[in-house]
């Protein structure tokens, strides 16, 4: 079997971003440029080396993998002069893959394509067709062959009208690599090593040049600036909803959704617009995401309806359940089977038993709540002296009314009943009636103050 060796270019600086983050730690979806670079390399590669310059550190600081061989470009002389950093630490052997950090799209698909070609020819370039091909390399052919790159600054006229481009991919054996990199020299407008012109010196060599082109312009698009970044961005979340289509997930507008983690779902599962999913989340059957939703690292049950404009974070929520609208499920929370979490309620780091029903305007903190409560509206758990945080323990049966505050620590009763507008301090018993009110009076003399003139 043929040795792999990825060679990712990952020096530069980015001017176009207008940003103090290295160009390929910006993000689509949930990942970096070149930890989707990274993800591709792996699957094709036996051993990956990334090149790196601008904010070196900073970029070798977010990859956790330490397989990967980190070598430094310490002067930006083009992308021959950062291929050559690499190539002495290459056996001859092996076929080099050469990749750019800032193309996250590419896929394992193409890659596996362009080593074959190499494999077989000795080297191969990836190109595509633009209609608009400004900026880019144009591949000039002769009877249909590859014969040569020509940068567009360096273009005549003439060439600048074909509609072929470089993509910058290309695999080539390692030894032909070593050999064709002496060749070239900074002889254009950049003054630049360019790793292109060793087509030209593989094609003087006799050699055949393997080419793949690929439809799919997103595939090899660059990211350079911030338009570019979201139009990157949107391929790729239209690609992963038409995917989790195809799967049986029903998704209202798939131009309007977002995963940026992990999703697994049931049958029969629908998700309405401008829902974001984060982390690794799993909907079971029946399930329904309402519009405008966050729900992050979270399981949630079957035949839940998740109500619109709710967050749900760090959460398990059982079967059967109703959560919001405008809820927010905070993390450490744990919603049981037949339950209701109503609008504008926030609960944190709670568990809510089956049967449960906090309908409205509440905040549950640090509380476990048992089955069959029912809790009132505008109702606070009082879980924070200052200084600590403190249990608050609702058993089942319970009816809390609504506007009152448990002051933690506390225990509600089974079967207890509190009174609307209490303040409890103290434990309340089982299967009684407790309350804090102080007697209504109403005093006829009084007279609402007037504002002076």
């Amino acid at each position: 079997m043929t040795d792999i060796q990825g060679i990712i270019l990952a020096a530069g600086k980015g001017t176009r971003m207008y940003s103090n983050i290295p160009k390929v730690l910006h993000t689509v979806s949930d990942k970096t440029l070149l930890e989707h670079v990274l993800n591709k390399a792996h699957k094709v590669c036996n051993k990956i080396h990334v090149v790196y310059g601008f904010k070196g550190e900073q970029v070798k600081s977010s990859i956790e993998d330490r397989s990967v061989n980190w070598v430094e470009q310490r002067e930006q002389l083009g992308t021959g002069h950062a291929v050559s950093q690499v190539v002495p630490q290459i056996d001859n052997e092996s076929i080099s893959l050469i990749m750019y950090a800032d193309i996250p799209l590419i896929k394992e698909s193409t890659l596996d394509k362009l080593i074959k070609e190499a494999d077989k020819f000795g080297i191969s370039l990836l190109s595509t067709k633009l209609e608009s091909p400004d900026g880019y390399g144009r591949i000039i052919r002769k009877d249909g062959e590859i014969k040569s790159i020509i940068e567009h600054k360096d273009a005549t006229k003439e060439q600048l009208i074909i509609k072929e481009i470089n993509t910058g991919f290309i695999a080539i054996k390692s030894k032909l690599l070593k050999k064709y990199l002496t060749k070239i020299d900074t002889s254009n407008k950049q003054n630049e090593f360019y790793l292109t012109d060793i087509i030209a010196s593989a094609v003087d060599d006799g050699r055949i040049v393997g080419s793949i082109i690929t439809k799919d312009k997103f595939e090899v698009a660059g990211v350079n600036d911030k338009v570019q970044l979201a139009e990157l961005e949107r391929d790729f979340q239209k690609n992963q909803a038409l995917e989790f289509m195809r799967q049986g997930l029903t998704i209202k507008d798939p131009s309007r959704f977002d995963c940026r983690g992990k999703l697994k779902f049931g049958q029969d599962c629908t998700i309405d617009i401008n829902v974001l999913i984060e982390g690794e989340v799993y909907i079971g059957d029946n399930s329904s995401i309402s519009p405008n939703c966050i729900i992050k690292n979270s399981s949630i049950g079957k035949n839940v309806s998740v109500l619109p404009n709710t967050v749900i974070e760090n959460a398990v929520v059982g079967d059967n359940a109703s959560i919001g609208p405008f809820a927010r499920i905070r993390p450490q929370t744990k919603i049981g089977n037949n339950t209701k979490v109503g609008n504008f309620v926030e609960i944190k780091k709670s568990s809510i038993e089956e049967g449960s029903k906090i309908s409205h305007l509440s905040y549950i903190g640090d509380t476990s709540v048992g089955r069959n409560v029912n809790i009132g509206a505008g109702v606070i758990t009082c879980n924070y002296d200052g200084s600590n945080k403190h249990k608050t323990d609702i058993r089942d049966g319970s009816f809390v009314g609504s506007n009152s505050q448990l002051i933690a620590p506390v225990v509600i009763g089974e079967n207890a009943t509190i009174g609307a507008g209490s303040t409890i301090t103290s434990d309340a018993p089982n299967d009684a009636l407790t309350l804090t009110r102080t007697k209504q009076s109403t005093f006829k003399k009084w007279r609402r103050p007037k504002k002076n003139k």
